[in-house]
């Protein structure tokens, strides 16, 4: 058991965490095994994110103390925090990713919900998911501009043809 100046301690840290964070990502990670955690918490790390194990006790206090409208005490398993500098999309992807391979191998890793920071809203367990599946920014910016492109080329085809057939 952790004495109070660890307890102490270890709020700190994720209240700093939590200062720096656009979003946040609660998952069970119940009955997945430590090398696979890492694998995952490399990956985040690479993306500028941040996997944290804390007592959901201390959790709810720091997100009470940085006005995050989550109630962490909800989640009867186990629950790890996401924090990320960016927004929730960037991060529920790969997480997304990492919960659909981990189904595959027998384990129980699932995603909970988050927190947005921008918009200050709490997405359940259903919605994140959703959010998870959905494209990087920079593909869906791609992929407006080329359906943006798409008839300016067709026009531009057209007119080319009606040029020619003029001469």
């Amino acid at each position: 058991m952790k004495s109070k100046i660890q307890k102490n301690k270890e709020i700190e840290n994720v209240s700093a965490l939590a200062q720096k964070a656009q979003s946040v990502l609660f998952v069970d990670f119940t009955k997945t095994p430590v090398s696979e955690i890492t694998a995952l918490k490399n990956s985040l790390r690479a993306l500028g994110a941040t996997y944290k194990v804390i007592k959901k006790r201390l959790l709810a206090r720091v997100l009470a103390q940085h006005n995050i409208s989550a109630d962490v005490l909800q989640f009867e398993k186990q629950v790890a925090a996401i924090f990320s500098s960016k927004d929730i999309s960037s991060i529920a992807n790969p997480v997304a990713s990492f919960a659909k391979e981990a189904v595959k191998k027998n384990m129980q890793f699932q995603m909970l919900g988050g927190y947005d920071g921008q918009a200050h809203l709490f997405f359940a367990q259903e919605e994140i998911k959703r959010i998870g599946q959905l494209p990087s920014r920079d593909v869906l910016i791609a992929q407006f501009a080329g359906l943006l492109k798409a008839p300016m080329n067709q026009l531009a085809y057209v007119l080319s043809k009606v040029g020619e057939g003029k001469k």
